[in-house]
């Protein structure tokens, strides 16, 4: 007999079979059914788990962008009384008094689904104030000086992804939160009636209510890593106004202050 087939497993397991007294044949072939059986649900239910839980559930982010305002008053207008002359106050936007700012971003989250994260992120905000044409004091212009605007926020939001290819994914998310913003000062000058002025606290510091909302992509780098680029729409409510202009007739120039900005922001998320 050829040296191949005699070593065969087929004949081994038919010898096998032909030594088992009592109807060998039938016992071993039930058995090994069963086994085979077992051994099938076992793969199947692993291959179930895999599928219907993700690979990392916890994960971390940082971010670096920008904060462009795109709605909401720093000051409104108004007429008033200031250094013994008549003052014209103007509306002035956010836009007008802050240009682009830093926007800086970092937190984590769990992925409680496949495709939905529920997610911790903190904000720090800071936007350079640029002079500002305030209205008119007596026969001079008036002008104005803001502080920086600065803000370190907290948010609590969720996300949800969805695949597009085998390394590139879709998500949207919304966010609610606080932003804690610096206290605010305003020095004034209206060069030719020979004045300058600070508004000590125009803005008080505050704890301001905040939601947004976010779209972006995410690209696969590494097994545990993602870029990630966003775009989205971020309201925060007004500032704390501070009544130092009341006797003035101009208290009402710094009562209504919430603003949205759309922020872009691009970076890194590690899953582990």
């Amino acid at each position: 007999m050829n040296k191949h087939l005699r070593n065969s497993p087929s004949l081994v397991l038919v010898r096998v079979w032909l030594v088992i007294p009592g109807g060998g044949v039938f016992l071993m072939h039930k058995y090994f059914v069963r086994v085979v059986m077992l051994v099938m649900v076992l793969a199947f239910s692993s291959s179930a788990r895999a599928q219907s839980e993700p690979e990392s559930r916890w994960s971390a982010e940082a971010g670096i962008g920008w904060d462009n305002g795109i709605s909401g008053n720093i000051n409104s207008s108004a007429i008033g009384t200031l250094n013994n002359q008549t003052v014209v106050i103007l509306k002035n936007k956010y836009e007008d008094v802050y240009g682009t700012g830093l926007h800086l971003r970092f937190g984590g989250g769990y992925m409680y689904k496949e495709d939905t994260e529920l997610r911790v992120t903190f904000t720090f905000q800071s936007i350079d104030a640029d002079l500002t044409p305030m209205g008119d004091l007596g026969v001079s212009n008036l002008y104005g000086q803001y502080d920086d605007y600065q803000s370190l926020g907290i948010d609590f939001g969720i996300r949800r992804y969805a695949r597009l290819n085998s390394f590139l994914r879709g998500y949207g998310e919304g966010a609610i939160g606080l932003a804690f913003i610096d206290e605010t000062d305003v020095v004034l000058a209206a060069p030719q009636a020979n004045f300058t002025g600070t508004a000590t606290d125009f803005y008080d510091k505050t704890s301001a209510f905040t939601f947004g909302f976010n779209l972006g992509l995410a690209f696969a780098v590494h097994p545990r890593a993602d870029a990630f680029t966003q775009i989205g729409i971020r309201y925060v409510s007004g500032m704390s106004d501070v009544d130092a202009l009341n006797a003035t007739g101009l208290g009402s120039i710094n009562d209504k202050s919430s603003r949205w900005a759309m922020p872009f922001i691009s970076g890194l998320r590690f899953k582990f």
